[in-house]
């Protein structure tokens, strides 16, 4: 038997789809691959992801209840990115939409942390070359992230590679909706 190999996506309950998408799209820059009307729901894409989609919005309304904190389940999902300057640029989105909540360095991967507007929270992370995890081959830390330092070492390093295929980067940015109906 094969086994799981790799998360392939998430699905988010949001009170608003609107306001989500326009928080996945324009802070996290996401595309919009695929829109359900006839269930509030919107499919969307990272850049250069072989999935067919990689997070799923459904909007329940405004009547939805809040999420509570702390509580049982899903704590955050994690999004990587290529480069450390790409978390730096992300860094400063995130900040100034009122969306960054902490970061940290975690040895062999280097953490920002947000909540988006339904306080659905998520972590975008930098992977560090894997041949230069060295101690924390094995290690799970919170330390301090100095991006400023980190940016003086590894700028320009790619790593998205070590985690698998990606293909080209598409632009879907607002997708049309998909309205006919499945044969089944």
């Amino acid at each position: 038997m094969g086994g799981i190999r790799r998360l392939n996506h998430a699905v988010l309950f949001v009170s608003q789809l609107e306001r989500a998408l326009d928080f996945y799209v324009d802070v996290l820059g996401f595309s919009v691959m695929s829109r359900e009307p006839r269930m509030n729901a919107a499919f969307l894409r990272t850049a250069g992801s072989t999935n067919h989609h990689d997070l799923g919005l459904f909007g329940l309304g405004d009547g939805a209840p809040p999420r509570r904190r702390p509580g049982l389940g899903l704590y955050h999902l994690a999004w990587q990115v290529d480069t450390v300057d790409d978390l730096a640029a992300l860094r400063e989105t995130l900040s100034a939409g009122g969306a960054l909540t902490g970061e940290s360095s975690h040895g062999a991967t280097l953490s920002l942390y947000g909540a988006d507007p339904d306080g659905n929270e998520f972590e975008v992370m930098w992977m560090l070359p894997r041949a230069n995890w060295g101690k924390y081959e094995d290690k799970a830390v919170v330390e301090s992230l100095d991006i400023a330092a980190e940016l003086q070492r590894w700028s320009g390093v790619r790593t998205a590679h070590e985690a698998g295929p990606t293909r080209p980067p598409t632009d879907h940015t607002r997708a049309q909706s998909t309205e006919e109906p499945r044969s089944g």
